[in-house]
This record gives C-alpha cells, sequence and structure tokens, in this order.
C-alpha cells in the first residue's frame, strides 16, 4: 500500500510539472527551427586576401573539389559556407550551378546567397560572391527547367520577423540572375520544376514550415508561368515540414516531411499540374521509418540532422512510378541517435512497405546523419550521409558514405567510406550548425552531391562527383521487424491520436491500462495488414493521470505512456 501511495504522488508530481518542461504545443509551434538575422554583416576581415590551397580529393569512384574559393581556386580564410543545393542542365550535364548559406565573416551569422558555378562538369568552379550583397537571405534551393534556365529560391526576413521567399532566374547559357520574384514562402522552403513534358511542364512547386510562413497557417505555392508570378498559398494536407518535394512520370506532385511520432508525412497531388485547377491534395499518408526527425541534437546543436527526402523513379522500367522516402532519423526500436532509413511505395504512395536501414554498422551509438537521396533517369538509387563509425571517443569526426541499389531497393551496396574525417564542430560562423541539409542529383553514370565540411578548419561547401562501383557486394538491408506505438500529443486533454507500426499483417491488440497494470479500455482488436496504422482517443472516456497504452501482435509488445490532463 506504501508503494502505490509513493507511486501515485509520483504520477501527480509529473502531471503538475509536464507542462512546464514540456515545449508549448501552440498553434504557431514556438519550438521548432526557425531562421532570423541575429548579427550585422561583416565583410571578410582579410579582403579576402588571406588564402589558402583548396581541398580536393579524386580516386577512381569519387571526386569532389571545394567550390567557394577565389578567381585562383584557392580557399579564402575567415568565411564559412554551409546548406548547398545543387542543380544541373537537363540540356548541357557540363553546366551546374551550386547555392548555399554565404557567411563573409565568421564572427558573424548574418548570410547571404551564395552560389557558385562549372561549365566543365564541376572540374573547376568559379564563385562571383553573393546575390544581393548585404541582404539576409537563407535555405537556398537550386532547380532547372526543361530549357536549362537556372532558378534559385532564397528565403528573407525582415526586422519583424516576417518570412518570404524571393526566387531569382538565370535565362540562356549565362549565369546572370535577375532582380527576383516574389514567391510567398517560409522557413526550410523546397522547390520542385516539373520536367515531364505533361500538362504541368515548367511549373514550379515550393513548400515550407506552415508555423513561420508569410501566409501562416498555409505553406504552398505553384507558378504555371516560368516563374514570372506565384499564387496564393494554400495548404498541404499533413503540415509536412522540414523535408522535399519530386514530380512522378505523370506530373504528379508528392511533398514529404517530419510526421507523427516514427513516421514521415507523405501528400500526393494528382491535379497540381492542372493550371486550370486550384491545387488540392488526393491523400496524405503516414510513413513509418521507426524514427523521428530531429534537430538540437549534440551532432548539430543549433540545425537539424538533416531532411525528409522523397524520390520517384521516372525511368520507365520496372520500378517506374515508385516512391521512395529516406531521413536520418532517430530511432525508436533501439538507442541508436541516427540511422540512415528507407522506405519504398510501389502503389503511388497508397501502401509502404516496412522501412530499412542503409548504414551497416553494428553499433548503435553512431550518428548517420544528413542522409541525402536521389534517383538516376536509369532507375539507380543513390544514398550519402555523414558517418561517425569510425570518430575518436569523445568526438564527432564525420566522413562522406555512399551506398546505392540497382533493383529498386530491394538491395544495397557495400557501405563505402568516401573521404576522409573532418570535425563538424569548427569553423561554426557564430551559429553551431553546419546547416541543414546536403542535395544531390544523380544521371546515369554518376551522383553530383553538393556537401560542407570542415577540411580547411572552417566551413566550406564542396562539389562530389560519385561514380558506383559496379563489382561493390550486394546486401539485403536490415528490416524493421517489431512493433512500435507512439502517442501525440502527450499530454493532452480532449484528443489524442496513437500511432502505431505493425511489421506483419496479422491480429491486433491496442489497449489502455492503467499505472497499475488495469485494463481501461481496448481501441483495437482486430485483423490489420502490416504497416502504419492510427486509433484516436477520447480524453472525455478517461480521468486525468498517468496511462499506458500496449499493442501485441503474434507473441511481440510494445507500450508508451501518456498523461491525460483533466
Amino acid at each position: 500500500m506504501k508503494t502505490n501511495q509513493i507511486l501515485l504522488k509520483a504520477v501527480i508530481l509529473i502531471i503538475v510539472m509536464l507542462p512546464a518542461i514540456l515545449p508549448a504545443q501552440t498553434e504557431d509551434k514556438p519550438y521548432m527551427h526557425r531562421e532570423i538575422p541575429d548579427d550585422p554583416w561583416l565583410p571578410n576581415a582579410h579582403q579576402n586576401k588571406k588564402t589558402g590551397p583548396a581541398y580536393m580529393v579524386r580516386n577512381s569512384g569519387f571526386f569532389s573539389t571545394q567550390v567557394n574559393v577565389n578567381e585562383f581556386g584557392e580557399n579564402i580564410f575567415d568565411d564559412a559556407a554551409n546548406e548547398p543545393s545543387i542543380t544541373v542542365d537537363p540540356n548541357d550535364p557540363l553546366r551546374m550551378v551550386i547555392g548555399w548559406r554565404q557567411f563573409d565573416n565568421v564572427v558573424s551569422n548574418f548570410r547571404q546567397a551564395g552560389y557558385a558555378y562549372s561549365v566543365d562538369g564541376g572540374e573547376t568552379w568559379t564563385f562571383p560572391g553573393a546575390i544581393n550583397p548585404g541582404v539576409f537571405r537563407s535555405d537556398p534551393v537550386l532547380d532547372a527547367d526543361s530549357e536549362g534556365n537556372i532558378y534559385y529560391n532564397s528565403l528573407s526576413v525582415d526586422n519583424q520577423n516576417n518570412y518570404w521567399c524571393d526566387v531569382f532566374k538565370a535565362e540562356g547559357v549565362g549565369f546572370e540572375w535577375d532582380d527576383g520574384t516574389f514567391a510567398q514562402g517560409g522557413d526550410k522552403q523546397w522547390m520542385v520544376i516539373d520536367r515531364t513534358g505533361g500538362m504541368g511542364e515548367g511549373h514550379i512547386y515550393s513548400f515550407w514550415n506552415s508555423s513561420f510562413s508569410i501566409c501562416y497557417p498555409l505553406s504552398f505555392t505553384r507558378s504555371i508561368d516560368a516563374g514570372v508570378s506565384y499564387e496564393d498559398c494554400v495548404e498541404v494536407s499533413g503540415d509536412p515540414y522540414w523535408g522535399t518535394m519530386a514530380v512522378g512520370p505523370d506530373g504528379e506532385l508528392y511533398v514529404a516531411g517530419a510526421g507523427q511520432f516514427g513516421s514521415l508525412t507523405v501528400s500526393k497531388s494528382t491535379m497540381a499540374q492542372n493550371p486550370a485547377f486550384p491545387v488540392y491534395w488526393d491523400f496524405v499518408k503516414q510513413v513509418y521509418v521507426d524514427g523521428s526527425l530531429n534537430g538540437w541534437t549534440n551532432i548539430n546543436p543549433e540545425g537539424l540532422m538533416g531532411q525528409a527526402n522523397i524520390c520517384v523513379d521516372k525511368s520507365g522500367g520496372p520500378g517506374n512510378g515508385y516512391v521512395y522516402v529516406l531521413a536520418s532519423v532517430e530511432r525508436l526500436s533501439n538507442n541508436d541517435p541516427a540511422d540512415v532509413m528507407f522506405a519504398r511505395s510501389t502503389d503511388g504512395g497508397v501502401t509502404w512497405d516496412s522501412p530499412v536501414r542503409i548504414n551497416d554498422d553494428p553499433e548503435e551509438n553512431n550518428y548517420q546523419w544528413f542522409g541525402t537521396m536521389s534517383v538516376a533517369p536509369g532507375g539507380r538509387i543513390d544514398v550519402i550521409w555523414l558517418d561517425t563509425r569510425n570518430a575518436l571517443t569523445g568526438t564527432y569526426l564525420s566522413s562522406l558514405y555512399y551506398s546505392f541499389s540497382f533493383d529498386n531497393g530491394e538491395t544495397w551496396s557495400e557501405n563505402e567510406q568516401l573521404s576522409e574525417a573532418f570535425d563538424p564542430h569548427v569553423g561554426w560562423p557564430n551559429q553551431e550548425k553546419l546547416g541543414d541539409y546536403f542535395d544531390m542529383i544523380s544521371d546515369n553514370q554518376s551522383a553530383h552531391l553538393a556537401w560542407a565540411g570542415t577540411f580547411n578548419g572552417e566551413q566550406d561547401v564542396y562539389y562530389g562527383r560519385i561514380t558506383p562501383i559496379i563489382t561493390t557486394v550486394h546486401q539485403k538491408p536490415q528490416t524493421v521487424s517489431t512493433p512500435a506505438i507512439s502517442c501525440f500529443p502527450n499530454p493532452f486533454t480532449r484528443k489524442a491520436t496513437i500511432s502505431y507500426y505493425l511489421p506483419q499483417t496479422d491480429r491486433v491488440d491496442v489497449s489502455i491500462f492503467d499505472m497499475y497494470g488495469k485494463k481501461i479500455k481496448t481501441l483495437v482488436n482486430t485483423h490489420q495488414e502490416g504497416g502504419t496504422h492510427t486509433v484516436s482517443i477520447n480524453g472525455n472516456q478517461l480521468t486525468g493521470g498517468l496511462f499506458i497504452c500496449k499493442i501485441t501482435i503474434k507473441g511481440m509488445s510494445k507500450t508508451t505512456t501518456f498523461v491525460h490532463l483533466k
């Protein structure tokens, strides 16, 4: 009896304290990542005169070279560059552009829209400076249309913390930017251009974090006139954020981002390509990846571990129309702080296979972060990430790793280390992060990567060309074979959603118990397909207190706890 009284007091204490110790779950989600101009613009302390050798590596399967260099190809001391995005001219693969967050002086986190271009397939790069020097810009995203015009989507913020995006366009064979077009927007925007040749040809789509938006709580726009203007904002079903977009072979649009615990949110629109109709969404799916997108972890204290990647096979082959998602996530089924997890849909996003882990290290204490994916025209899937598996104890030394699949994600090549290790915690431009993402585009010969590292003792941006070695041994990746369950929001008052994952098709039981183990309510007791499912909890049917929700399937079980506040 005394033990029960102690437990009851502990529960009461948790209920009282939880609202104070958990982030507020308000409409504007103030605990989420955002961009703000903190520091003034400071030109380079050495007027770009103090330089040293640029970093470059070349071997049989990997070439990488620094792109934020001076006119002589040298590294500029005491500046910084991160968060790169790349595009390649579809008509001239030798013509490339990389954009990034440019910090002219590492003692100031004031960033600008930096960029560099190459006309020889990435062998050499020209860095003219920033678009709009001295203007605060962030979150660069680049793409090209079918005619080879380059578009640069750039976030800006005013003194009242109003967020919007401008899209700059470089037409023809040159690299001269226009004055930019207002494109709605908000924090962590992404952009993709339809090059399928259908009714949506040339459409420009963009979405962003609805919580930090010029049109809160809306988070999507499109241009149907090649970037001359952008439509009024609309919502994205499911409200994904921290993610990317992809256009399928028939012009269908997919948006992926952070979702409920353990899942990524994927929204699909088959009609966004039709200029005669407003954008609406066919459906939204929660894709279980056995982990959550996180920010502000030890590896990247003021940034993310990466974004949600979504790609579609447009090869015309056996995998045509297959949809893939990938992200570096903190695992739910074990204690791994960051694994690269992949999931596949073979029916246009309606159903999804069980997630698999791409990194093959045996330990559960390494960070595999900034997971990035692209799909070649022939269907090959390329994946890269930063990896701490070889780091010295107590450090976060990271190396670039790579794996690929030639059979639509069924098997994957052995993980290959591409770069030497670097310390991601040096060269911070008065902002403790290496940015929030990398970017990659694949052709049938190579993967073209825009990434960041600190090989010069400071943050710099690099172009990388990865050529798959066909003789690499292929292996079936580790699949998630245990159930999982989570509750959101937690704590709650009126209503909550239980999300659960079934590794197989079978009879499942989902029930609620009080803290003493007495069953209060059965939520689910039926035969269900493998995959992700949800069920609602009505708070009116519960007293206040701490509860346990348990999922059981074929002798396996998992539990989660939640607090109901009366």
